[in-house]
Protein backbone atom coordinates (compact mmCIF):
# COMPACT_ATOMS: atom_id res chain seq x y z
CA UNK A 1 0.00 0.00 0.00
CA UNK A 2 1.44 3.20 -0.87
CA UNK A 3 2.24 5.85 1.95
CA UNK A 4 -0.10 8.65 2.65
CA UNK A 5 0.41 12.70 1.81
CA UNK A 6 -2.42 14.95 3.18
CA UNK A 7 -2.31 18.79 1.86
CA UNK A 8 -4.63 21.35 3.41
CA UNK A 9 -6.34 24.14 0.74
CA UNK A 10 -8.33 26.59 0.73
CA UNK A 11 -11.59 26.00 -1.67
CA UNK A 12 -11.19 28.82 -3.89
CA UNK A 13 -11.05 28.37 -7.74
CA UNK A 14 -7.36 29.57 -7.39
CA UNK A 15 -6.36 28.09 -4.22
CA UNK A 16 -7.69 24.75 -6.05
CA UNK A 17 -5.46 25.09 -9.29
CA UNK A 18 -2.50 25.50 -6.79
CA UNK A 19 -3.41 22.44 -5.03
CA UNK A 20 -3.67 21.02 -8.38
CA UNK A 21 -0.13 22.45 -9.09
CA UNK A 22 1.35 20.66 -5.96
CA UNK A 23 -0.48 17.59 -6.65
CA UNK A 24 1.40 17.64 -9.88
CA UNK A 25 4.78 18.33 -8.48
CA UNK A 26 4.26 16.03 -5.87
CA UNK A 27 3.31 12.84 -8.40
CA UNK A 28 6.04 13.23 -10.03
CA UNK A 29 8.76 13.66 -7.57
CA UNK A 30 7.14 10.51 -5.12
CA UNK A 31 5.32 7.99 -7.58
CA UNK A 32 4.52 5.72 -5.24
CA UNK A 33 3.04 8.57 -2.70
CA UNK A 34 -1.10 8.69 -1.94
CA UNK A 35 -1.72 12.33 -1.92
CA UNK A 36 -5.17 13.18 -0.13
CA UNK A 37 -7.07 17.01 -0.59
CA UNK A 38 -8.44 18.48 2.26
CA UNK A 39 -10.45 21.62 1.68
CA UNK A 40 -10.54 24.00 4.16
CA UNK A 41 -12.60 27.04 4.46
CA UNK A 42 -10.86 30.16 6.03
CA UNK A 43 -12.12 33.04 7.74
CA UNK A 44 -11.05 35.19 4.76
CA UNK A 45 -13.18 33.01 2.81
CA UNK A 46 -16.32 33.70 5.33
CA UNK A 47 -16.30 37.39 5.91
CA UNK A 48 -16.48 38.72 2.74
CA UNK A 49 -18.64 41.58 3.71
CA UNK A 50 -16.31 43.19 5.31
CA UNK A 51 -12.62 44.81 3.78
CA UNK A 52 -10.51 42.33 3.58
CA UNK A 53 -7.52 44.53 5.48
CA UNK A 54 -10.77 44.93 8.54
CA UNK A 55 -11.20 41.16 8.84
CA UNK A 56 -8.82 40.42 11.19
CA UNK A 57 -10.01 43.01 13.58
CA UNK A 58 -13.90 42.10 13.48
CA UNK A 59 -13.07 38.81 13.93
CA UNK A 60 -10.37 39.46 16.72
CA UNK A 61 -7.81 37.20 15.28
CA UNK A 62 -5.04 40.03 14.83
CA UNK A 63 -2.46 37.81 15.47
CA UNK A 64 -3.59 35.21 12.53
CA UNK A 65 -3.51 35.35 8.79
CA UNK A 66 -6.92 35.44 7.88
CA UNK A 67 -6.62 32.98 5.11
CA UNK A 68 -4.03 30.87 7.07
CA UNK A 69 -5.85 29.88 10.69
CA UNK A 70 -8.00 27.61 10.15
CA UNK A 71 -5.17 25.42 7.79
CA UNK A 72 -3.07 26.27 10.78
CA UNK A 73 -5.78 24.41 13.02
CA UNK A 74 -5.65 21.42 10.63
CA UNK A 75 -2.20 21.57 10.81
CA UNK A 76 -2.00 21.65 14.96
CA UNK A 77 -4.90 18.58 14.76
CA UNK A 78 -2.41 15.75 12.28
CA UNK A 79 -5.50 16.41 9.59
CA UNK A 80 -3.15 17.38 7.27
CA UNK A 81 0.92 17.27 6.45
CA UNK A 82 0.85 20.38 4.62
CA UNK A 83 -0.78 23.52 4.45
CA UNK A 84 -0.59 25.09 0.44
CA UNK A 85 -0.61 28.59 0.42
CA UNK A 86 -0.68 31.82 -1.91
CA UNK A 87 2.43 33.10 0.21
CA UNK A 88 1.56 36.79 -0.19
CA UNK A 89 -1.40 36.02 2.15
CA UNK A 90 1.08 34.61 5.03
CA UNK A 91 2.10 36.35 8.01
CA UNK A 92 5.26 37.73 7.99
CA UNK A 93 6.11 36.06 11.56
CA UNK A 94 4.77 32.21 12.32
CA UNK A 95 4.41 30.70 15.94
CA UNK A 96 7.27 28.63 16.42
CA UNK A 97 5.40 25.20 15.87
CA UNK A 98 4.87 26.37 12.24
CA UNK A 99 7.02 26.95 9.41
CA UNK A 100 7.62 27.64 5.88
CA UNK A 101 9.49 24.68 4.52
CA UNK A 102 9.38 25.64 0.35
CA UNK A 103 7.91 27.43 -2.64
CA UNK A 104 7.18 25.72 -6.18
CA UNK A 105 8.93 27.76 -8.98
CA UNK A 106 7.20 31.39 -8.95
CA UNK A 107 4.51 32.60 -11.75
CA UNK A 108 4.75 35.93 -12.81
CA UNK A 109 4.29 38.67 -10.39
CA UNK A 110 3.05 41.67 -11.97
CA UNK A 111 0.02 43.39 -11.14
CA UNK A 112 -2.83 43.59 -13.44
CA UNK A 113 -5.24 46.25 -14.03
CA UNK A 114 -9.18 45.41 -15.92
CA UNK A 115 -11.32 47.10 -18.08
CA UNK A 116 -14.33 46.20 -20.24
CA UNK A 117 -12.87 48.71 -22.93
CA UNK A 118 -9.43 48.18 -22.74
CA UNK A 119 -8.35 51.41 -21.36
CA UNK A 120 -4.62 51.34 -19.93
CA UNK A 121 -4.25 52.89 -16.93
CA UNK A 122 -2.50 56.02 -17.84
CA UNK A 123 -5.70 56.57 -19.62
CA UNK A 124 -8.31 55.67 -17.25
CA UNK A 125 -10.19 58.56 -16.93
CA UNK A 126 -10.61 61.28 -14.03
CA UNK A 127 -12.85 59.99 -11.37
CA UNK A 128 -12.64 56.46 -12.86
CA UNK A 129 -13.85 54.02 -9.81
CA UNK A 130 -11.02 50.94 -9.41
CA UNK A 131 -11.85 47.96 -7.38
CA UNK A 132 -9.28 46.21 -4.94
CA UNK A 133 -9.24 44.31 -2.34
CA UNK A 134 -5.38 45.16 -0.98
CA UNK A 135 -4.14 48.47 0.85
CA UNK A 136 -1.01 47.85 -1.13
CA UNK A 137 -2.43 48.54 -4.83
CA UNK A 138 -4.87 50.77 -3.59
CA UNK A 139 -1.93 53.42 -2.48
CA UNK A 140 0.11 52.55 -5.49
CA UNK A 141 -2.72 53.53 -7.13
CA UNK A 142 -3.73 56.50 -5.72
CA UNK A 143 -0.04 57.43 -5.46
CA UNK A 144 0.49 57.05 -9.62
CA UNK A 145 -3.33 58.46 -10.38
CA UNK A 146 -4.22 60.72 -7.08
CA UNK A 147 -7.27 61.31 -9.39
CA UNK A 148 -9.04 58.05 -9.58
CA UNK A 149 -11.31 56.25 -6.74
CA UNK A 150 -10.53 53.21 -5.14
CA UNK A 151 -13.73 51.32 -3.71
CA UNK A 152 -13.43 47.71 -2.20
CA UNK A 153 -13.97 44.14 -3.93
CA UNK A 154 -14.34 41.24 -2.37
CA UNK A 155 -14.46 37.41 -3.85
CA UNK A 156 -12.73 35.06 -5.64
CA UNK A 157 -11.05 35.80 -8.84
CA UNK A 158 -14.38 34.89 -11.40
CA UNK A 159 -16.53 36.50 -9.27
CA UNK A 160 -14.31 39.84 -9.41
CA UNK A 161 -14.13 39.46 -12.85
CA UNK A 162 -17.46 39.02 -13.36
CA UNK A 163 -18.53 42.20 -11.13
CA UNK A 164 -16.70 44.16 -13.61
CA UNK A 165 -18.34 42.13 -16.26
CA UNK A 166 -21.82 43.10 -15.50
CA UNK A 167 -22.19 45.69 -12.75
CA UNK A 168 -21.68 49.31 -13.45
CA UNK A 169 -19.83 49.87 -10.01
CA UNK A 170 -16.37 49.87 -11.13
CA UNK A 171 -14.76 51.48 -14.36
CA UNK A 172 -11.52 48.91 -13.13
CA UNK A 173 -10.09 46.39 -10.78
CA UNK A 174 -6.77 45.26 -9.84
CA UNK A 175 -5.78 41.55 -10.04
CA UNK A 176 -2.45 39.46 -9.87
CA UNK A 177 -1.14 37.84 -13.09
CA UNK A 178 -0.43 34.47 -11.37
CA UNK A 179 -4.03 33.84 -10.19
CA UNK A 180 -5.12 35.03 -14.13
CA UNK A 181 -2.52 32.88 -15.48
CA UNK A 182 -3.31 29.57 -13.44
CA UNK A 183 -6.79 30.00 -13.73
CA UNK A 184 -6.03 30.27 -17.82
CA UNK A 185 -7.34 33.85 -17.94
CA UNK A 186 -4.20 35.09 -19.25
CA UNK A 187 -1.31 33.32 -21.56
CA UNK A 188 1.63 33.03 -19.47
CA UNK A 189 3.48 35.77 -21.45
CA UNK A 190 1.50 38.83 -22.69
CA UNK A 191 0.42 39.51 -26.34
CA UNK A 192 0.80 43.16 -26.27
CA UNK A 193 0.12 46.34 -23.63
CA UNK A 194 -3.37 45.66 -23.31
CA UNK A 195 -5.05 42.10 -24.26
CA UNK A 196 -8.64 39.98 -23.87
CA UNK A 197 -9.24 37.57 -21.30
CA UNK A 198 -9.65 33.94 -22.70
CA UNK A 199 -11.59 31.53 -21.35
CA UNK A 200 -15.31 29.62 -21.68
CA UNK A 201 -16.89 32.08 -19.40
CA UNK A 202 -18.16 34.50 -22.85
CA UNK A 203 -18.64 37.25 -20.10
CA UNK A 204 -15.33 37.49 -18.56
CA UNK A 205 -13.78 36.75 -21.92
CA UNK A 206 -14.96 40.44 -22.77
CA UNK A 207 -12.77 42.21 -20.28
CA UNK A 208 -9.11 43.23 -21.29
CA UNK A 209 -6.06 43.24 -19.10
CA UNK A 210 -3.11 45.26 -18.89
CA UNK A 211 -0.08 43.47 -16.83
CA UNK A 212 2.11 46.95 -14.71
CA UNK A 213 5.40 46.26 -15.17
CA UNK A 214 6.91 45.86 -11.80
CA UNK A 215 9.11 48.56 -11.52
CA UNK A 216 6.28 50.53 -12.18
CA UNK A 217 3.46 49.01 -9.86
CA UNK A 218 5.83 46.98 -7.31
CA UNK A 219 3.80 43.68 -6.34
CA UNK A 220 3.50 42.73 -2.95
CA UNK A 221 6.25 40.28 -1.21
CA UNK A 222 5.78 36.49 -2.12
CA UNK A 223 3.09 37.24 -4.77
CA UNK A 224 3.01 34.62 -7.43
CA UNK A 225 4.72 31.98 -4.88
CA UNK A 226 2.93 28.87 -3.75
CA UNK A 227 4.36 28.38 -0.16
CA UNK A 228 4.04 25.29 1.52
CA UNK A 229 3.63 25.54 5.64
CA UNK A 230 4.23 22.75 7.88
CA UNK A 231 4.50 21.31 11.66
CA UNK A 232 7.93 22.57 12.71
CA UNK A 233 8.81 19.66 13.60
CA UNK A 234 7.54 17.35 11.17
CA UNK A 235 11.08 16.37 9.60
CA UNK A 236 8.58 13.99 6.83
CA UNK A 237 6.73 16.70 5.85
CA UNK A 238 9.94 19.07 5.40
CA UNK A 239 11.96 16.36 3.15
CA UNK A 240 8.79 15.59 0.97
CA UNK A 241 8.16 20.02 0.87
CA UNK A 242 12.00 20.33 -0.04
CA UNK A 243 11.67 17.81 -2.76
CA UNK A 244 9.69 20.07 -4.75
CA UNK A 245 10.94 23.33 -4.12
CA UNK A 246 12.07 25.66 -5.98
CA UNK A 247 15.44 27.39 -4.81
CA UNK A 248 15.59 30.67 -6.59
CA UNK A 249 12.36 31.13 -5.78
CA UNK A 250 13.11 30.61 -2.56
CA UNK A 251 15.87 33.11 -1.78
CA UNK A 252 13.42 35.84 -3.49
CA UNK A 253 10.83 35.19 -1.57
CA UNK A 254 13.28 34.40 2.47
CA UNK A 255 14.42 38.03 1.18
CA UNK A 256 11.09 39.92 0.64
CA UNK A 257 8.90 38.84 3.41
CA UNK A 258 12.54 39.31 6.00
CA UNK A 259 12.16 42.44 4.32
CA UNK A 260 8.30 42.71 5.78
CA UNK A 261 9.55 41.13 9.14
CA UNK A 262 12.40 44.47 9.67
CA UNK A 263 9.05 46.77 8.92
CA UNK A 264 7.21 44.94 11.37
CA UNK A 265 5.11 44.63 8.30
CA UNK A 266 1.87 42.57 7.77
CA UNK A 267 0.06 41.40 4.52
CA UNK A 268 -2.26 44.39 4.72
CA UNK A 269 0.66 46.92 5.09
CA UNK A 270 1.10 49.35 1.82
CA UNK A 271 4.68 47.66 0.72
CA UNK A 272 5.51 46.75 -2.51
CA UNK A 273 8.60 44.70 -2.88
CA UNK A 274 10.11 42.72 -5.55
CA UNK A 275 12.88 40.97 -5.98
CA UNK A 276 15.07 39.47 -9.15
CA UNK A 277 17.90 37.32 -9.67
CA UNK A 278 20.54 37.72 -12.52
CA UNK A 279 24.03 36.60 -12.92
CA UNK A 280 24.34 35.42 -9.27
CA UNK A 281 23.30 38.49 -7.82
CA UNK A 282 19.97 39.14 -6.00
CA UNK A 283 18.35 42.38 -7.14
CA UNK A 284 15.62 43.72 -4.29
CA UNK A 285 13.85 47.06 -4.80
CA UNK A 286 10.47 48.49 -2.17
CA UNK A 287 8.17 50.97 -2.10
CA UNK A 288 7.14 51.59 1.47
CA UNK A 289 3.92 53.91 2.28
CA UNK A 290 3.64 55.36 5.65
CA UNK A 291 0.24 54.61 7.26
CA UNK A 292 -0.59 58.54 7.51
CA UNK A 293 -0.69 59.22 3.80
CA UNK A 294 2.24 60.88 1.69
CA UNK A 295 4.89 59.88 -0.82
CA UNK A 296 6.80 56.25 -0.45
CA UNK A 297 10.33 55.73 1.00
CA UNK A 298 12.27 53.56 -1.63
CA UNK A 299 15.21 51.42 -1.56
CA UNK A 300 16.94 49.73 -4.24
CA UNK A 301 19.86 47.38 -4.39
CA UNK A 302 21.70 44.59 -5.35
CA UNK A 303 24.03 42.00 -2.95
CA UNK A 304 25.06 38.19 -2.91
CA UNK A 305 22.12 35.48 -3.61
CA UNK A 306 23.68 33.24 -1.07
CA UNK A 307 22.33 35.42 1.84
CA UNK A 308 18.66 36.72 1.37
CA UNK A 309 18.21 37.78 5.19
CA UNK A 310 21.46 40.23 4.94
CA UNK A 311 20.13 41.14 1.96
CA UNK A 312 16.81 41.96 3.13
CA UNK A 313 18.58 43.75 6.45
CA UNK A 314 20.77 46.05 3.22
CA UNK A 315 17.26 46.92 1.87
CA UNK A 316 15.76 48.07 4.86
CA UNK A 317 18.94 50.24 5.86
CA UNK A 318 18.60 51.74 2.72
CA UNK A 319 14.87 53.28 2.49
CA UNK A 320 14.75 57.25 2.21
Amino acid sequence: MSETFTIGTRGSDLALAQAVSTEAALAAAFPGLQVVRNVIRTTGDRRTDVALSEVAKVEGVLDKGVFTKELEIALDAREIDLAVHSLKDVPTVLEDRFAIAAVLERAPIRDVLLTREGTALENLPAGAVVGTSSVRRARQLQWLRPDLKIIDLRGNVPTRLRKLAEEGAYDAIMLAEAGLVRLGYLPLHAAGKVEPLTGEDAVIATLHAERLPEDVFYPAAGQGAIGFEIRADDARARDIAEMIGHRDTWLRVVAEREFLRLLDAGCHTPVGVYTAIEHGQLHLKARVFPEQGGDPKTGDLSACTSDPLHAAFLLFESLS
